[in-house]
């Protein structure tokens, strides 16, 4: 096959030659030279670069109408670039999701309206722009989510105490989200209900409608509490066919039919409030916990579903001894500006032998300047075992409540360091 790979989640995050053979097949990565450098320097495959200041399906779409060529499948790994991989299917005539389906994937407005009307429960929401022509009146009363559209690991998420609250912050510019301050990209904003609970996530790999890997997790702090600052991480959970009969509804509902998947859900009063799903892996080290759980890999096995090959009953068998897997990462981004110190309170966790990985930034190194989950940008990020669900839990919240983060300013250059 011809496969163009519109590249943009770093290779070793996806290590494409597991579920791609580079020698039977002509691969093209197509992407900016950032993320081009991230492939290994021996893979056979074409690499083009793209300047990276539009989109890439017009980007691509312009490259192509300049060398016109044919492709057989065109793959994209990142949230970010799933509808313009959808695009530049349905513009060259090419196999795969089409741009209506990929998009009840991406649009929480969508997939929630979705959800709902499969007869799962969501929380009450409302798209932006309605929630203003009611001025703050919503069918709910309480603390209330202000949320992109399609945004990612919590950014210009914020929660306010009432809706009233929320629509006065808005009106009057005060939200700290600059767009909307400015009553701009109105309509890539919704409104919720918060709703209270344990947060789950849900990650496996489906193909043609029928879940073949389901893995459950529940988190250790939350999403919205990294983008401001605090640790988090999840453990691995056991799961009833009750809930994967539920998952199921859930994925069918978005129209979810092949590839991996990341869902999560708020368990509340014991019943789950569908939150949002991903048609791709989950974020963090989710994929090495899966791996390490089940022996699934679960971007190759993907990659393998969207090239049309069959995977059903070619799954390798979970290991022997079953662990609870579970991850964490610590922020830095909060602290932009700064460069790390070192971790308090890390040494005994740090040399305990239920660690399976542990990466910590070198003391010196600048502290990220955007939200990231990736080993070797932020603080602290590793894996840990535990015997039941509990253990790794406990680790994890012990860990947390252990660490402190030490940071120093940034030693400006003189003169003379900048003309060397």
């Amino acid at each position: 096959m011809k496969i163009l790979i519109l590249h943009r989640v770093p290779y070793f995050k996806i290590e494409y030659h597991r579920g791609i053979s580079h020698d039977d097949h002509e691969v093209t990565y197509l992407g900016t030279e950032r993320a081009l450098a991230t492939l290994p320097p021996g893979l056979r495959c074409e690499r083009v670069s793209r300047p990276g200041i539009r989109t890439a399906f017009e980007e691509a779409r312009d490259w192509l109408a300049r060398r016109p060529r044919h492709f057989d499948r065109v793959i994209s790994a990142s949230e970010y670039e799933l509808l313009d991989a959808a695009r530049l299917r349905e513009h060259l005539g090419v196999p795969g999701a089409p741009v209506d389906q990929v998009a009840l994937a991406r649009d929480k407005v969508l997939m929630k309206r979705a959800v709902e009307r499969a007869g799962l429960r969501v929380p009450r929401f409302l798209p932006l722009p309605r929630f203003l022509e009611l001025e703050g009146r919503a069918p709910w009363r309480g603390r209330t989510v202000l949320k992109p559209h399609r945004g990612a690991s919590s950014e210009d998420v914020l929660v306010f105490d009432t809706p009233r609250q929320t629509a006065a912050a808005i009106t009057e510019g005060r939200t700290g989200v600059a767009r909307l301050d400015a009553l701009r990209d109105l309509t890539d904003f919704q409104v919720e209900e918060f709703v209270t609970g344990p947060i789950r996530h849900f990650d496996g790999l489906v193909q043609g409608g029928e879940i073949l890997v389901l893995s459950a997790s529940q988190y250790v702090g939350t999403c919205l509490g990294y983008a401001q600052g605090l640790p988090m991480g999840s453990f691995q959970t056991g799961f009833s066919e009750e809930t994967r009969a539920w998952v199921a509804r859930a994925l069918a509902a978005v129209r979810i039919e092949d590839g991996s998947f990341h869902l999560e859900a708020i368990v509340h009063d014991g019943e789950p409030v569908f939150l949002e799903v991903g048609n791709r892996v989950g974020g963090a080290d989710v994929v090495a916990t899966v791996e390490l759980a089940t022996g699934v890999h679960l971007p190759s096995y993907e990659l393998r579903v969207l090239l049309g090959e069959s995977v059903a009953g070619k799954l390798p068998e979970p290991p022997a001894v079953r662990r609870r897997y579970g991850w964490f990462v610590h922020p830095g981004h909060h602290l932009a500006g700064r460069v790390f110190a070192g971790l308090g309170g890390a040494a005994a966790f740090r040399a305990d032998p239920r660690v399976v990985a542990w990466n910590e930034l070198p003391s010196g190194a600048p502290l990220p300047d955007h939200i990231t989950y990736q080993a070797g940008e932020t603080v602290l990020a590793g894996i840990v075992a535990g015997d039941t669900p509990e253990d790794t839990r406990d680790w994890i919240a012990g860990l947390f409540g252990s660490l402190t983060l030490r940071t120093r300013p940034t030693v400006p250059m003189t003169p003379e360091q900048v003309s060397a």
